[in-house]
């Protein structure tokens, strides 16, 4: 086994672990406490956090920014299939099937021009530049890094800087933002929790 795939695999622990100890860190602190008199129904509510409430039309901003809100959507797509394809490598196993190749090849461009379109946003929209910070701009480059990294082992023999990528990439998850693939399941809760509570969510008029 080459030396950068089990600095990969290292990496890979350093990432469950610190994920774990966040996730067991959230569940700790147990839910929301409220001493108000419930006046909605959470069993509706809750679920209208991860699935109506997510549209971007039910959303404060979102709808009036849809090309920003469909690139980012892409951009975490992105991610999640170059995740699947890291566990593929990282097996042992190769995508030599043309179709499958060729198939994320084009798919992963795209979400990788989102993640610089996201990026240049970031640098050059004074609103979002004056709100970022180096966190955002670090994690952006790490997982739009992987993506084309992510495209270059489907055609190109680049394991050591692919894996060694894929390590900083997974040693930082728990540092940095991108932890919020933990926090994001909680922080849903916690909206639907609050707004289920007062009876704002889900709206009358929409059914789940």
């Amino acid at each position: 086994m080459s030396w950068y795939i089990i600095v990969a695999i290292f990496a890979l622990i350093i990432c469950i672990s610190g994920c774990l100890f966040h996730l067991i860190r959230l569940i700790r602190l147990g839910k929301p406490k409220d001493y108000s008199k419930s006046a909605g129904d959470l069993s509706k509510a809750i679920p209208y956090s991860f699935t109506g409430a997510m549209h971007p039309a039910h959303k404060e901003s979102a709808y009036l920014h849809l090309p920003e809100y469909s690139a980012g959507i892409l951009f975490h797509i992105g991610a999640f299939v170059s995740v699947l394809v890291f566990f593929i490598h990282l097996a042992g196993f190769y995508i030599t099937e043309p179709f499958f190749v060729w198939g994320l090849t084009g798919g992963l461009a795209i979400t990788s021009i989102c993640g610089a379109i996201i990026l240049v946003a970031r640098l050059f929209n004074k609103v979002q530049k004056e709100i970022s910070n180096p966190d955002d701009y670090i994690s952006n480059l790490l997982v739009t890094g992987f993506q084309i990294l992510t495209i270059g082992m489907l055609h190109f023999d680049i394991p050591m800087f692919y894996f060694l990528w894929s390590s900083i990439l997974l040693i930082y998850i728990p540092i940095g933002k991108l932890k919020h693939v933990v926090y994001f399941f909680f922080a849903r809760f916690h909206l639907g929790f609050f707004y289920g509570w007062r009876g704002t969510w889900p709206p009358k008029n929409i059914k789940i």
